[in-house]
């Protein structure tokens, strides 16, 4: 295709080995973070619900801006999600992490509107280039 073909036009192609690597990471990484907020934000709740919606802000933003995409926000927030899901389900024996209380569900609708605000705010596709700005 040629230079001037709109990025939205150009086929889409695989990440290569390193950038799927680092999905991967950010993947886990996005669980463990959704495993630690889902316990501190029960012990200390106040505080503790700022700190794990902080962290897995944290997490999200330098996600995206480490790879230089929004996926890099998205693959720590599936993480996050599929932890926090795989939490809420209870055992046989009746135990549970989370409890009916307004500071898990703080948590739970609150980490969602992050992970939603932080994809929105990585860096889309951009194209590079003087050739792509207006007037020349």
């Amino acid at each position: 295709m040629s230079d001037r073909t709109p990025m939205l036009a150009q086929p889409l192609q695989c990440p290569s080995a390193g950038r799927a690597a680092a999905y991967l990471g950010l993947f886990v990484l996005g669980a463990v973070v959704g495993l630690a907020g889902a316990l501190v934000q029960g012990g200390w709740f106040p505080g503790g619900l700022l700190l794990a919606l902080l962290g897995e802000a944290g997490l999200l933003l330098g996600g995206a801006r480490a790879t230089g995409s929004r996926a890099g926000a998205v693959a720590p927030a599936g993480g996050w999600m599929v932890a926090v899901i795989f939490l809420t389900t209870s055992r046989p024996e009746g135990d549970f992490v989370f409890a009916a209380g307004s500071g898990s569900y703080l948590f739970l609708l609150g980490g969602m509107a992050v992970a939603v605000i932080c994809a929105t705010l990585g860096q889309g596709r951009q194209p590079g280039g003087d050739a792509v700005r207006l007037g020349k």
